[in-house]
């Protein structure tokens, strides 16, 4: 064994030094790497200086005519009008995708309907509202549950149109206020004499029910106060069991009870029950962040430089070969 160990230390003694000239070879080839690159520069620092006013100036210009700002109107449709919105939004995109500037401007009212770049409509999605008071759609839900589909029939096309809300973004390549869009864009969606129709005889019907349901509320009421009355003056305990079981006292107090919680719903109905498309909020102007907003004026040099690198490389690459095709054949 002592005879091996001198031999072994050789070997590592003579990996090391190849190990250590490895090292020192790639230094020296990062170091002509790196002179050859400052050498190019040097030589057409002219040619890159060009390049890089011409990539900033370029740049500058995509970076203050390219900005994008996303714009969200978060609407109610009223009267089953869920379809009639989504076409009509629909519509709006297919006239914007072809440039069809006189339909925006004058049909829907945009005044510069070049600042608008896109436009879609997304429900807002909100299962607690899709099964309330909807114990067929609570249901399906369940169904759908067992099956571990849920959040396939959630934004399904035909359940998501039930959601109470509905998100209409549109993308704009300026700052814009409401008058603008907003409001010419709500005037359009809401011009449907039909739908017009609609909302005037829906909104007397809400009322004549919210006037009906008070009357009843207050014949409850005069009910009520007779029976208490009634009840104080009885001096028998088996008079007020024979009211509650003759009258339904029970059934009377749940039915108010019933008749208030719809009260309730339909003066909030009422508020949004005065336009066919109802606007809940508008959010204007949020700066489309995205890597290129902002950095075309430094993003354009460093393209051009790249170009220009790659060029060079090709044509010394290309006199490389042609060099060594001319020696081979002669």
């Amino acid at each position: 064994m002592s005879t091996k160990l001198p031999q072994d230390t050789n070997d590592q003694e003579i990996d090391i030094f190849q190990l250590s000239r490895s090292i020192g070879s790639f230094f020296d080839r990062v170091n002509a790497l790196i002179f050859r690159s400052i050498q190019f520069f040097v030589r057409n620092w002219i040619i890159v200086l060009i390049l890089i006013i011409i990539g900033f100036g370029l740049g500058w210009y995509l970076d203050s005519n390219k900005k994008t700002f996303q714009n969200q109107v978060v609407v109610t449709p009223n009267f089953e009008s869920v379809d009639y919105l989504y076409a009509k939004i629909d519509l709006i995109e297919a006239k914007i995708i072809s440039g069809d500037l006189d339909f925006l401007k004058n049909v829907v009212g945009i005044s510069d309907p070049r600042s608008i770049k896109k436009i879609e409509i997304k429900p807002v999605t909100d299962v607690y509202k899709f099964i309330e008071d909807k114990e067929q759609n609570f249901e399906l839900i369940k169904l759908m549950a067992e099956v571990g589909e849920v959040k396939k029939v959630l934004e399904d096309n035909v359940t998501s149109k039930n959601y109470t809300y509905h998100t209409i973004s549109f993308v704009s390549g300026k700052a814009i206020n409401e008058k603008e869009v907003v409001e010419p864009l709500l005037k359009y969606l809401n011009n449907s004499a039909y739908f017009n129709a609609i909302q005037k005889i829906g909104f007397k019907n809400l009322e004549q029910e919210i006037v009906q349901n008070d009357t009843i509320i207050a014949q409850i009421d005069h009910v009520l106060g007779g029976l208490s009355s009634t009840a104080k003056n009885s001096s028998k305990n088996e008079k007020l069991v024979y009211y509650s079981e003759n009258l339904q006292l029970n059934d009377i107090i749940k039915t108010k009870q019933k008749l208030v919680t719809e009260q309730g719903k339909n003066r909030l109905k009422l508020i949004s029950f005065d336009k066919t498309i109802k606007e809940i909020n508008a959010t204007l102007n949020i700066d489309d962040h995205k890597i290129v907003n902002g950095n075309f004026k430094l993003l354009i040099p460093m393209f051009f430089i790249f170009i220009f690198i790659l060029v060079n490389l090709f044509r010394k690459f290309y006199r490389r070969q042609l060099a060594i095709s001319n020696a081979t054949q002669s």
